[in-house]
């Protein structure tokens, strides 16, 4: 999993509440559990004209042009801005993994649904709360100012826009440790691996016949 300390990137704005999985990564493109290749499919109902199906050629598929993520100016955002209730539906983890694909590491939302929300840290996708008075200031200068950034500093839990305001949002420990060195469940466990290989060989000692074969 990829590490998150800093980040300063573009901003793009979703202005939409309620926005749920289906519509982050449309039900027909569940086809892989690989965590690649979903980022073309991202919000498939609203970015593109036509209906998307697997196997589709995504460039040449009609744009839709009122779709923010289909702007220039918004071209390479890293940090997205939405809504509250930003990820309610179903479970599904190819979210977080169609998000992360398109390119963007930070979420910026009054509030998230709670499934949506662990599965973005086993992800390395940072999902930030701030109040609905922030998140309102921030789509304002986002719109008014072509290529608004805003700077995230983890360590620090605080985001900074251009004008130097800085607004601090809430971590749990754990969930920081994670995302500061790339750790999801996986590489979690793998940090105790050697006290695992022990316990192992020591079982295997104590009970030999558990591991006779039949």
């Amino acid at each position: 999993m990829k590490a998150f300390t800093q980040l300063h990137a573009l901003v793009a704005p979703l202005d939409r509440a309620n926005v749920d999985t289906d519509a982050i990564i449309p039900k027909q493109f569940l086809k892989s559990i690989k965590r690649s290749g979903f980022g073309p499919n991202a919000f498939d109902e609203w970015r593109y004209l036509d209906h998307g199906e697997p196997g589709m050629d995504n460039s040449k598929r009609p744009l839709n042009p009122d779709f923010p993520l289909n702007q220039a100016r918004y071209q390479g955002a890293q940090i997205l801005l939405t809504r509250k209730n930003f990820g309610c539906g179903s479970s599904r983890e190819h979210a977080p993994w169609a998000l992360d694909d398109y390119g963007f590491r930070a979420v910026i939302a009054p509030s998230f649904a709670d499934i949506f929300f662990n599965n973005c840290y086993k992800n390395g996708l940072l999902p930030i709360v701030l109040s609905e008075e922030v998140v309102d200031q921030l789509f304002r200068e986002t719109e008014a100012a072509e290529g608004y950034r805003l700077n995230i500093d983890l360590e620090k839990q605080t985001i900074t826009t251009p004008g130097g305001e800085a607004f601090v949002f809430d971590i749990t420990e754990h969930r920081k440790h994670c995302l500061l060195n790339g750790l999801d469940e996986i590489g979690l466990t793998l940090q105790h691996a050697d006290a695992i290989k022990a316990f192992e060989a020591k079982h295997r000692a104590a009970q030999p016949w558990l591991f006779q074969s039949v």
